[in-house]
């Protein structure tokens, strides 16, 4: 009968020479390998920035295109430009805020409004954008929140003479006259309040002059109810009118007369 051993490991025979050999070749592969992948990285990086720088230039392309149509009154077609850019670069609170301003021009508010919005979020350190979001703002009656935009601005740019003297100023000025036709519109109205109430007059019911007039009312509605007037129209078509007296109800006979009140 045969008997079993350990199974000798497979590398046991093999020189140390060609197993040297294959390390060798093992890391020369790995190290080809490892700059292809090096080089496949980089390719593909250097594939995203010359497409983003592409669609950077095209972006700015468009936005001079629709810069001079908007120049032209032709706005439009310059918006039409603007929202091409914003698909190459949606990040461009540039393109907003110029959209903001033809939109206003337009006089379509909301749009405007939202675009300027766009711009802030995009670059909350434009002083432009801040100005821009005012003017929207105060073209749809937003006052007080025009008037904190124009203030959010000048913090970002204290020097400029446009948002302090014209923007400012007006929103302020706008304001103050808000406040006081409000304040108009209450003193009105309590006045037409008050002028209702002197209008009622106070009576006072339990006067000697409204007891007496009362009393004499219930006296004439007495006399009135004491005696009842009929009209009796007999089988022959002639009509006789009699008085009834409270304490003497009797009628003609009901046999020869038909009775109408």
């Amino acid at each position: 009968m045969a008997s079993f051993g350990w199974k000798r490991k497979i590398g046991e025979k093999v020189s140390k020479a060609t197993s040297q050999q294959f390390e060798a070749e093992a890391a020369d592969d790995k190290d080809l390998a490892d700059d292809d992948d090096a080089n496949w990285v980089h390719a593909t990086k250097r594939r995203k920035e010359i497409l983003l720088e592409d669609c950077v230039k095209k972006s700015k392309e468009l936005k001079d295109e629709g810069a001079n149509l908007a120049e032209n009154r032709r706005y439009r077609e310059a918006i039409h430009k603007w929202d091409e850019a914003l698909q190459l670069t949606p990040e461009d609170a540039t393109l907003y805020e110029m959209k903001s301003q033809v939109l206003m021009s337009l006089h379509e508010m909301f749009p405007a409004v939202h675009a300027a919005e766009m711009a802030v979020q995009r670059n909350p350190r434009s002083w432009d954008a801040w100005q821009t979001l005012g003017r929207a703002q105060l073209g749809l009656g937003e006052i007080a929140l025009a008037i904190r935009s124009f203030q959010v601005s000048l913090h970002i740019f204290p020097m400029n003479p446009e948002v302090w003297k014209e923007d400012l100023s007006w929103a302020r000025k706008l304001h103050e006259q808000q406040k006081a036709t409000k304040s108009e519109a209450v003193q009105a109205l309590a006045n037409e309040k008050a002028l209702a109430q002197e209008l009622v007059p106070d009576y006072d019911f339990e006067s000697d002059e409204i007891v007496a007039v009362c009393a004499a009312i219930a006296e004439k509605e007495k006399a009135l109810s004491a005696a009842k007037t009929v009209v009796i129209v007999s089988a022959s078509g002639t009509v006789e009118t009699v008085t009834e007296v409270e304490n003497c109800p009797t009628t003609p006979d009901e046999t020869l007369f038909i009775r109408a009140r």
